[in-house]
């Protein structure tokens, strides 16, 4: 939880060249992430982003089951922040229970205003955060300053502070049994070698309550004392002794709580424990149940993920800082110069992907006496912008083949690197 939160809550304050490091700028239309810039081309970058996450959740729920449900969803995340809130203010599940029942006083009333006030505030300030990763945190920080906020925003920041606080505050494991798809379909992920949260019946049965360190065994009794804190803690409210739900989020509260119990019973942890259905029936030990986690369904998960992962690392890596679109004026397909010349008309948007000023230099080839009209050879292109040059190319009349179009090609590079530079293919009209 600490890990996720820092990393929602902060990354909007960390700076990148003068800039917020991670940034989706909407009105630019350009997504900032530490040292790169990407545009609207660059679309495909997220749909393996995508592809990559899907494999990623079928590779560890195959290994572990619902890793993410348990440890970084935000209903889960949230729930927990919300649940820390109340347990702060109002005390244990106990206390909560008997401040519930009491009539209404001024101090049930204060505490319940604080405690609704709090979730308030962290709902707010979520919503807040969520908008600064689309507009910049100086900005949003002024406006807040100011009351200068636009529509959009406002909007933004109550609807998403509103669904955190009536998800995680009102509905909580609702979410996680009604509305949530993954809980439908984890089914089909898991397999007898799949880490889940598992009771040991075989060594926790009959359960019933008896003295601390009494044996078990004298009594006619498993492990289980039969308590229900295990109930008590789960967020989703199931009994894990009725066996693998598809409520159980696999957050592991059950397994703290219950080894606290064991503790304190003098037992031996592990009565409710991350094992498999495999280890549980066979009486596997940590090395089978290791041994078998390598087996075809994760290695094909696995060995696809990993692929994905180079290839997108490796685009990342390969990624020119410079783009050129080339557009034909179509309004005029060719007209005639002094000189005897033809001449078309072109025009470049020039992409600069990196986080500083270059200069470029502009030529043109691919046919006889071809050449740039009125133009010096070289443009100047600010940081992660794109600059717009219209080129008038001149090809003697007897320099192609008439009546057709003729292939040239625009090349540009950039003056301090030679290693960045573009070719790009377009045609050339000589009328007949």
């Amino acid at each position: 939880m600490w890990v996720t939160q820092l990393l929602f809550y902060g990354l909007p304050w960390v700076s990148w060249n003068g800039r917020q490091a991670v940034l989706f700028h909407l009105v630019e239309r350009k997504f900032y992430i530490f040292g790169w810039v990407f545009w609207p081309q660059d679309v495909f970058f997220l749909a393996i982003l995508l592809i990559i996450s899907a494999y990623a959740l079928f590779f560890f729920t195959a290994i572990a089951g619902r890793l993410w449900c348990g440890y970084a969803c935000p209903q889960t995340v949230y729930t927990e922040i919300f649940m820390w809130i109340e347990q702060k203010i109002e005390g244990d599940r106990n206390k909560r229970m008997k401040f519930d029942k009491a009539p209404m006083s001024a101090r049930k009333f204060g505490l319940k205003s604080a405690k609704y006030a709090a979730w308030a505030a962290v709902s707010i300030w979520t919503g807040f955060t969520f908008v600064a990763y689309f507009t910049p945190m100086s900005e949003l920080m002024n406006s807040a300053v100011h009351w200068t906020f636009g529509s959009w925003e406002i909007f933004w920041i109550l609807f998403y502070g509103g669904f955190t606080y009536m998800f995680a505050g009102v509905m909580r494991e609702q979410v996680c049994k009604y509305m949530c798809p993954y809980a439908r379909f984890q089914g089909v992920m898991f397999d007898p070698d799949t880490l889940v949260i598992t009771y040991d019946e075989e060594r926790g049965d009959p359960r019933g309550a008896r003295k601390k360190g009494v044996d078990p065994k004298t009594v006619g009794k498993g492990d289980c004392v039969d308590c229900g804190i295990c109930v008590q803690v789960c967020p989703t409210g199931i009994d894990i002794r009725d066996g693998l739900q598809y409520e159980c989020i696999g957050c592991a509260a059950c397994i703290d709580a219950c080894d606290q119990v064991m503790d304190k019973m003098e037992y031996p942890r592990g009565l409710i424990r991350y094992s498999t259905e495999n280890a549980i029936k066979k009486h596997w030990g940590g090395k089978e149940i290791v041994s078998h986690v390598m087996r075809p369904r994760t290695l094909i998960y696995g060995g696809i993920l990993a692929m994905i992962c180079l290839a997108f690392v490796w685009g990342l890596a390969t990624r020119e800082p410079l783009r050129v679109d080339i557009i034909r004026d179509r309004g005029v397909l060719a007209r005639e110069v002094e000189g005897g010349m033809i001449e078309n008309v072109y025009r470049l948007q020039v992409m600069n992907m990196s986080e500083s000023t270059r200069q470029f230099d502009l030529s043109v080839s691919g046919m006889e006496g071809i050449r740039l009209g009125e133009f010096a050879g070289q443009i100047e292109v600010a940081p992660a912008t794109t600059q717009s040059v219209m080129l008038l190319v001149q090809v003697p009349a007897d320099g192609g083949e008439p009546g057709s179009s003729n292939q040239i090609f625009f090349d540009v590079k950039a003056t301090d690197d030679a290693s960045v530079a573009v070719r790009e293919k377009s045609t050339f009209l000589l009328p007949r």
